[in-house]
């Protein structure tokens, strides 16, 4: 069995810690790339499917809700199995949902596509649900943030180049004209230009699942070690006494909510902006970049983060300053509007708050999780999952977003954002540090 080999943290050195932390890296890249293409397919299929913004926001949601319905499965799968075989296991679904692409493309049919998405999705939260814990235990608790840092660079770098290489592969220099035209066609011209166009996405997702396919035999051979999570320190079993589940730790389920708030809020920054820019009159094909600035603004964060934790900044202290930051320039968003020109884009000022929600929201993620895995124990792979179901809030606050920018408008849109970060920062100053759900002795 794969579990008897697992091993204890502390027995690895300091190079096998490098190498699986190397390894990890490369899976966060990939997640990144997977995840952070959303951004332009949005767009793309609002067009080539001739959808509303509620319906194409599906996307995140078919995407999304996967984490949801498969992230407590996963947990049990990789008991039953251990990490690497899991591993293996979703990268295996991640390939037949990039399959699913194929016929999708071939027939223009937007339900095939939404279920690739979900079963990519699902191939995720497995991958998700065994990463996250190596990342946590991998090192001193302390410097939890910074190990979070480097995998978000890898995450987020995969998020810059993943739309870029699908508008050099799908879009072509002259689709901003065609995209005009076919709104003024009728019939049977306007479905065979719509055809032509979504079936550009079918030999990319073709080569993306013969790519998906075998990083799953590279991971289950590769060097990673099993690590053994079902071993408890004498000092966390005595804390642990009477703990039967994951909801006797309620620090963790609030963090799952607060997962459930942070990504949500991140990918409407990353998703929502390309049509925003559009909504402020500028070209597609000049708008498609800006997902690459919110999360060039994300790396920023993550930067500062490996550089000043822990020596100048704790990472409770960053998760702190990084949800205020998130709540002022929700407001700003709302708030403020005036056109003005920054790196050669001329757009409204509310646009540039949106980018700058990328750096407010770089260290919440690694704020948060070891936060909420803290002195799980036995309890860390069913504890992890129930952290991956949060990002469900992925595939809702989208749907939240699409609904009231259809009703409201897209700026008014954006009041989804504020109750997102005022219950992050009540996790960053307050629940985090609840130890159990009675009033007596709650803080202990």
């Amino acid at each position: 069995m794969e579990q008897n080999k697992a091993v204890q943290v502390s027995s690895l050195s300091k190079r096998d810690s490098a190498v699986s932390i190397a390894i990890i890296g490369l899976l966060f890249f990939i997640f990144g790339f997977v995840t952070w293409i959303n951004a332009i397919l949005i767009p793309f299929f609002k067009i080539a499917c001739e959808l509303n913004h509620f319906q194409s926001y599906l996307v995140a949601f078919a995407f999304y809700i996967a984490y949801l319905v498969m992230s407590l499965p996963a947990g049990y799968l990789l008991k039953k199995v251990g990490f690497k075989k899991g591993m293996m296991f979703g990268f295996w679904a991640m390939c037949i949902g990039a399959l699913l692409f194929v016929p999708a493309g071939l027939t223009r049919t937007y339900g095939i596509f939404l279920t690739g998405l979900f079963t990519l999705g699902i191939g995720l939260a497995i991958l998700q649900t065994a990463a996250n814990p190596y990342i946590t235990i991998l090192g001193a608790k302390e410097r939890a943030a910074q190990r979070f840092s480097i995998m978000g660079i890898c995450n987020k770098l995969a998020g810059i180049i993943a739309p870029l290489l699908f508008s050099a592969v799908v879009l072509r220099p002259t689709d901003s004209a065609l995209f005009k035209q076919i709104e003024q066609m009728q019939g049977l011209e306007k479905a065979e230009a719509l055809d032509a166009l979504i079936q550009r996405v079918v030999m990319p997702y073709g080569v993306v699942a013969g790519l998906l396919l075998l990083l799953g035999f590279f991971v289950r051979f590769s060097p990673l070690p099993e690590i053994d999570t079902d071993s408890e320190s004498e000092e966390v079993s005595n804390t642990n006494v009477g703990k039967n589940s994951i909801l006797d730790f309620p620090y963790l389920v609030l963090g799952a909510f607060a997962i459930f708030f942070h990504v949500g809020s991140q990918v409407i920054a990353v998703d929502s902006i390309v049509n925003y820019a559009t909504h402020h009159g500028m070209d597609f094909m000049e708008a498609k970049t800006f997902p690459s600035y919110t999360l060039t603004a994300t790396i920023i964060g993550y930067l500062l983060g490996i550089t000043f934790i822990p020596k100048i900044l704790t990472q409770l202290n960053a998760l702190k300053i990084c949800t205020l930051l998130g709540l002022t320039l929700s407001c700003c968003i709302l708030l403020f509007s005036k056109q003005i020109t920054l790196f050669g884009h001329q757009t409204d000022i509310s646009v540039w708050f949106i980018v700058l929600l990328g750096f407010a929201n770089s260290m919440i993620w690694a704020g948060v999780w070891p936060l909420a895995l803290d002195n799980l124990g036995r309890f860390i792979k069913t504890g992890a999952s129930l952290l991956i179901m949060g990002l469900c809030g992925n595939a809702i606050m989208p749907l939240l977003y699409g609904y009231w920018a259809d009703q409201h408008g897209l700026r008014e849109a954006y009041w989804v954002l504020i109750p997102c970060y005022v219950y992050l920062i009540f996790y960053a100053f307050y629940g985090h540090k609840i130890k159990n759900w009675t009033t007596n002795n709650k803080f202990s």
